[in-house]
């Protein structure tokens, strides 16, 4: 009985400490910057190859459906719509990824103020969230204008440039 128990014990010490080293390569890789960038870039070559397309499958919609119409507003209009959307998406997702950051170093800046002011710590802890239900509204209500403002100048542009383009041809 003693043995088998001696047996069990080195794959599970094994297990942890092959656990703990993967875990460790993880946090030594994840803590470089050149891996953020790397993910950063990553992430926007995916968004803009899936807007590309999604670009490209609106206008071939587009082209398809001016014939359909006597007048070319209505599908312009609906095609202008979407490529506002889509751009203001987009646009909401890359201040996402700059905003992060700069909220968190926000957020720890005035939380380590408040500690070297000496607030106690249940005092600290209900301003942390106070400051962080703040600093997320904030930065929400920024993202969503600033998502709306792309949305509706690309929608402009876009309507434009296609109904000048049907006019034109």
């Amino acid at each position: 009985m003693d043995q088998q128990q001696h047996e069990e014990q080195p794959p599970t010490s094994a297990t942890s400490s092959s656990s703990s080293s993967s875990y460790t390569l993880f946090l030594k890789i994840m803590s470089k910057r050149k891996t953020w960038v790397f993910l950063f870039v990553l992430v926007y070559a995916i968004l803009l190859d899936s807007s590309w397309n999604f670009l490209k499958s609106i206008l071939s919609w587009y082209h398809q459906n001016q014939a359909r119409y006597q007048s070319p507003g209505w599908p312009a209009l609906y095609a202008s719509v979407l490529l506002g959307g889509v751009f203001g998406l987009i646009s909401m997702a890359a201040a996402v990824a700059v905003a992060v950051p700069a909220t968190m170093v926000t957020w720890i800046t005035v939380v380590v103020l408040l500690a070297f002011f000496g607030k106690p710590k249940r005092t600290l802890v209900a301003e942390g969230k106070k400051i962080t239900r703040e600093i997320a509204g904030s930065v929400l209500k920024t993202l969503l204008t600033e998502g709306n403002v792309v949305a509706v100048v690309c929608a402009v542009l876009g309507y434009y440039v296609l109904v000048r383009n049907n006019n034109g041809e």
